[in-house]
């Protein structure tokens, strides 16, 4: 483990972010993280609780909200997409948190729920019945069936036709759990009960799900000397009302209460955690003293109940009819530990058949198996989440190794260290964000190898593993890309595309899109790939305009044969080779590509790109033996090729209905019919690699005419995507960079960005909208908002009101072509 950032606020004399007491974050899929601070005033007489937002890429650009909350904020839980926030205080108060035009530096509260008064302790969304596990030990499988199994799992609640009804549960202090239920109309129904007759306090409880649609909770007053309560929860919709049952669990006593030696050692049970959220039969329990702890896991199990044998005798045992007994049982516990001061639980949900804490050679240092605690003296350790055996160790700045007793007691008196008061582990566990008892924020980098020696193919399919599965649950992947050196990026990228071949026509299909963005950012740690990063993103955006454009084709009669316009198009396209687009075009039934001229009109800045793309490609033909040239991958590239041909078709028959929504070239000759010879010249370059297997080199003729392309037709510049300003490419070289909320970093030492200038545009040069193709001016007047992965520019509003625009702009409402979420830009951005 080794720290990749921090960010720490600015310090101020008379107004400063303090930590709340108690501090809680959480990590969501999409790499978000919230925590929580709080802010003093002038007077210091009173404080602000504040919700802080980042993405992991721009820790820096924080974005700060008031909670509202009166007292202090106790949980923070995001929901299984990582669009939606959940936070509720000491007064009972919850309030949910959704993103603002799907912007992730944009959040307002929207709906809540309230139990007056009386502190929440735990916070949970219902769940929602998709549980994918994933298989270590089949890594090296081809099929992704095989590494990754969807779990029959029952959501918490379900509508009509078992679609799961959205809403939350919730411990307070008191003993009562209260579910609030999200009606698709918008209005919450929320129900209060207590968990048992007889109520006491809860200090500490956690929220689990079982896979026969029930909740568990497990509760402690505290004190060890107490047993640690399991309640089950069953939850129904009776009446337009929401009805809440509890029945009482099996319960258990700390092993260390038990043992005469250490009988009053740890009074206060401090950390009471399910070992997942749909993981109810395991539970972490944690018991300190003023200095130090003790960590036990049980497992709840299902055994045989002993019957006396004058019993056996009357009523013999037949086959399963022995009766059984749920009962907890102790799996592992440590050895005396320093306090430990947070508990942060892995997310991944892995498939442990070893029950008995056999893990397989190549798996047991596997990031998804650890989990980690926090230790008063800066420390961090990884631990295995079963047998508790340490996996990997960090040493925070002010954390030293006592040797012997006087150092130990001059540690002591030097004030308070500083150490994470929260924690949280990134959804695949190879990342650790702390925040310590400054409200400091850590990132640390958990080693796939988990600090052993483990040959490269090894930490290679560590990571290739860990990106399938993002790829296939559409989780983001930024944490994985810490580990990623340049040596790496084409092995993965290489291992990646043969992974993803093998997988059926259908799932690729489904992930076509999603690899792409994941090469374009895999590539983009490498200097020597970085070019090909222009490549992923231009064909991102083909494939988004070629379904976009196929989408509008209707057919002349409604009984017509199964396929599509879209699909014989592709088909005729691949069949027929003539390189003349108007003998391609005759095969067509051009009534099936009628379209209103307002329509065909408002689609002029796509099919603009289009035909300047192929021109581009076609004129830096003759100089294919520099891979630093962006479109290089194009040439050797037949699916693009053969998409970009069947636009050209489109585009030509919409001409003869439309004109002025061809492409504008500029030529040396009127004469020139510029579609039909780039179409020409697009096919012979298409038939020289259409066969994935069998590519041929393109002839001296056909690298002749591309040559003296510039001399017959303006080549284009294309607008390339800017560099992304993200932190992960600073990270390279391991060294710890320092950042501070609010001040984005220089491009010092940014080695790779230098191997890119060529392609940026300087400032004061014209911004261009890189999903409408619209230029934006020097100094853009309209508020835009950008990628937070790729740096992609767009206008946050919509100038269009065609309806065929409008289906282009909805695509992108959510996410950006390669994913990443969408972060609001100030007006005067550069």
């Amino acid at each position: 483990m080794d720290l990749a950032y921090v960010c720490e606020w600015e310090k101020r004399p008379k107004s400063d972010h303090c930590p709340s007491i108690p501090l809680v974050c959480a990590w969501s899929c999409r790499n978000l993280i919230a925590f929580t601070t709080d802010l003093r005033n002038e007077e210091e007489r009173d404080l602000t609780h504040m919700v802080h937002i980042i993405d992991t890429e721009h820790p820096w650009d924080v974005h700060s909200v008031n909670s509202g909350h009166v007292e202090a904020i106790t949980c923070l839980e995001w929901d299984q997409s990582g669009s939606r926030l959940l936070s509720a205080d000491a007064d009972g108060h919850i309030k949910c948190w959704s993103m603002t035009e799907h912007l992730a530096n944009s959040w307002e509260n929207t709906v809540g729920s309230m139990v007056e008064g009386d502190p929440v302790v735990a916070l949970s969304w219902l769940h929602n019945g998709v549980k994918l596990a994933l298989h270590v030990e089949k890594s090296g499988a081809s099929n992704f069936g095989e590494k990754f199994s969807r779990v029959k799992f029952s959501p918490s609640l379900t509508l009509f036709g078992g679609k799961p009804m959205e809403g939350w549960i919730a411990v307070t202090i008191s003993g009562l759990v209260t579910v609030s239920l999200l009606k698709p109309n918008g209005q919450v129904l929320t129900s209060t009960e207590s968990l048992c007759r007889l109520r006491c306090r809860v200090a500490l409880a956690d929220v689990a799900f079982t896979g026969g649609g029930n909740i568990v909770v497990a509760t402690s007053d505290g004190s060890s000397a107490s047993p640690v309560q399991f309640y089950k929860v069953c939850v129904s919709v009776v009446n337009e009302k929401c009805k809440i049952d509890t029945e009482i669990l099996p319960s258990l006593f700390m092993r260390c209460t038990t043992d005469p030696a250490r009988k009053d050692k740890y009074p206060a049970i401090t950390h009471l955690k399910f070992l997942a959220r749909d993981m109810s039969e395991q539970v972490l329990l944690c018991a300190s003293n003023q200095n130090n702890s003790i960590v036990e896991c049980w497992s709840l199990r299902k055994e045989g109940l002993p019957v006396n044998n004058i019993f056996q005798q009357i009523s013999p045992v037949v086959g399963d009819k022995q009766p059984m007994i749920l009962k907890w049982r102790i799996l592992s516990a440590t050895n005396d530990l320093d306090r430990v001061s947070a508990v942060a639980l892995p997310k991944l949900p892995i498939s442990l058949t070893n029950t008995d804490l056999k893990v397989a050679n190549d798996t047991k240092f596997f990031p998804g198996l650890g989990l980690a605690l926090a230790f008063h003296d800066g420390s961090v350790h990884i631990v295995h989440r079963l047998s508790l055996q340490m996996m990997a160790v960090f040493h925070g700045s002010s954390s030293q190794r006592p040797v012997d007793e006087q150092t130990i007691k001059r540690q002591r008196t030097t004030g308070p260290l500083v150490h994470f008061k929260a924690m949280q582990l990134s959804w695949t566990s190879l990342a650790l964000a702390g925040i310590d008892s400054h409200g400091k924020l850590s990132m640390l980098r958990i080693s796939p190898s988990m600090g052993h020696v483990l040959d490269m193919n090894t930490s290679l399919r560590h990571l290739l593993f860990l990106l399938e599965y993002c790829m296939v649950t559409g989780y983001d992947w930024w944490d994985i890309l810490l580990h990623v050196q340049p040596n790496m990026v084409q092995n993965l990228v290489e291992k990646l595309h043969e992974e993803y071949t093998r997988q059926s026509a259908a799932l690729q299909q489904v992930l076509a899109t999603r690899i792409v963005a994941m090469k374009a950012s895999l590539c983009k740690l490498s200097s020597s790939t970085i070019a090909r990063v222009c490549d992923y993103h231009a064909k991102l955006f083909l494939i988004a305009i070629s379904c976009t454009l196929k989408s509008l084709l209707r057919p002349h009669f409604l009984n017509t044969p199964d396929k599509s316009p879209g699909d014989r198009l592709t088909e005729i396209c691949s069949k027929i080779t003539d390189i003349d687009i108007d003998k391609v075009m005759i095969n067509l039934k051009t009534e099936e590509f009628v379209l209103e001229m307002n329509t065909l009109q408002s689609l002029q800045q796509l099919i603009q790109w289009v035909g300047d793309f192929v021109l581009y490609l076609l004129a830096s033909l003759p100089n294919q033996g520099s891979p630093v040239r962006p479109g290089h991958s194009f040439l050797r590239d037949g699916a693009s090729l053969g998409m970009f041909r069947e636009l050209m078709v489109v585009i030509r028959i919409w001409g003869l209905l439309k004109p002025s929504c061809l492409p504008v070239y500029t030529a040396t000759s009127d004469t020139q019919d510029s579609m039909s010879l780039l179409f020409r010249l697009l096919t012979k370059l298409w038939l020289c690699c259409r066969e994935e297997n069998h590519i041929t080199e393109p002839d001296d003729t056909l690298i002749d005419e591309c040559c003296l392309l510039p001399s017959q037709l303006l080549i284009p510049n294309i607008d390339w995507l800017p560099i992304n300003d993200g932190i992960i490419s600073k990270l390279q070289n391991k060294q710890l960079v320092r950042l501070q909320f609010g001040k984005a970093p220089g491009l010092i030492g940014h080695t790779v960005s230098s191997q890119f200038d060529a392609f940026v545009r300087a400032p004061g040069q014209p911004k261009i909208d890189h999903l409408r193709r619209l230029h934006l001016g020097a100094y853009p007047t309209e508020e835009c908002k950008s990628c937070t992965r790729c740096g992609c520019v767009t206008m946050l509003k919509s100038p269009n009101k065609v309806t065929a625009v409008k289906q282009w702009e909805q695509r992108w409402v959510k996410n950006c072509l390669c994913g990443g979420l969408w972060r609001r830009m100030p007006l005067s951005y550069s």
